[in-house]
């Protein structure tokens, strides 16, 4: 699946080229407990169609009853009409209305009939993987498109609105399998694209997950050809010091937010000491190399090591602290402690 945000503009671009109108919504702000995060967006076309999200469903629907013909009940919004802040949940009675958790309040931006022609340049640039910034004057709905040199959270002030998107979470695999096979599904669902490297033919020949880009170079090649950047991870799955070993140490000298290997502690140590004895390393250079990879859950098969490794890939994306960062912390503050 590709990214939800150019799914969602481009869809919104096909309508306003078919000459439909259409809403473009933005969660701008959030107070207390939120079903998505600031800068989610939602397209609804006038004949009811939605696609994205900026709830878990009772705020799309009051949108949907409020501003389309899906029903015969819309409302008719002018052509020209500017933007609109509205806000959900405001009261305990209007969240609790809305499915908003714990009392939540969120506030929206309403983009009517967005430019189709700014659309399509926004979405061209996207697909070219550019990050891009959109910003909207709120008094008049204009809109001004530049590229963006990192990524940043949404902002927001009287005048007027910007908003990042792209380009898209990347992931690379080294070493075709089952285990690969599963992680590049649930990546590609989570909206990552996938490569997958791997040099070795008897290892590829049972492959069958489409969509997915498949290199055979070796794969300290096919990590400097990725170019990864700090919406790319790199995972190691062969077991294999000769394709692994390199390659990792390849991604650790990019801005990668993942980089890690699959196996054992033990493999792992073994590792960590044949890079720092035969490549120069030091356990500070190591330090952004994870392995074991996957949050513990008892997992014993490959789809279930699978779910390990993804859920520690997100977790890592939204800068959540994980169990293992926590007793890292911790031995590294008794280590403090003892040597002074």
């Amino acid at each position: 699946m590709e990214n939800l945000d150019v799914m969602v503009l481009r869809t919104l671009r096909d309508w306003r080229q078919a000459g439909k109108r259409a809403l473009l919504t933005t969660v701008v702000r959030t107070w207390g407990s939120s079903p998505r995060p600031v800068g989610s967006i939602m397209a609804l076309a006038n004949d009811g169609a939605v696609v994205g999200s900026v709830s878990g469903g009772c705020i799309e629907d009051d949108l949907i009853a409020r501003y389309s013909h899906a029903h015969g009940n819309g409302e008719d919004v002018p052509p020209g009409t500017p933007p609109a802040l509205v806000k959900y949940g405001i009261t305990a009675d209007e969240a609790h209305r809305f499915g908003l958790p714990c009392g939540g309040t969120l506030e929206l931006l309403l983009e009517y009939d967005p430019d189709a022609a700014s659309l399509d340049t926004l979405v061209a640039e996207l697909e070219k993987g550019r990050l891009m910034q959109r910003t909207v004057t709120l008094a008049t709905g204009a809109v001004k498109l530049a590229e963006a040199t990192a990524p940043d959270e949404l902002k927001v002030d009287d005048a007027e609105l910007t908003n990042t998107f792209g380009p898209e979470y990347r992931m690379l695999l080294i070493g075709a399998g089952q285990l690969a096979e599963y992680l590049a599904t649930m990546a590609k669902f989570s909206g990552f694209a996938v490569t997958l490297c791997d040099p070795r033919a008897e290892y590829r020949t049972a492959w069958s997950l489409p969509g997915v880009h498949i290199t055979t170079e070796m794969p300290d090649d096919a990590v400097l050809a990725f170019r990864p950047d700090r919406r790319s991870c790199v995972v190691a799955l062969t077991h294999d010091p000769k394709l692994d070993d390199l390659a990792l140490l390849e991604a650790l000298q990019t801005e990668a937010f993942y980089v890690g290997a699959i196996g054992s502690r033990r493999n792992a140590e073994a590792r960590r000491d044949r890079m720092i004895e035969h490549f120069d390393q030091t356990t500070e250079s190591l330090a952004r190399l994870r392995g074991p990879i996957g949050i513990y859950i008892g997992s014993k098969t490959p789809p279930e090591i699978a779910v390990s490794v993804m859920a520690e890939i997100l977790a890592v994306k939204n800068a959540v602290t994980l169990p293992r960062e926590v007793e890292v912390a911790r031995a590294k503050g008794m280590q403090q402690l003892a040597m002074s």
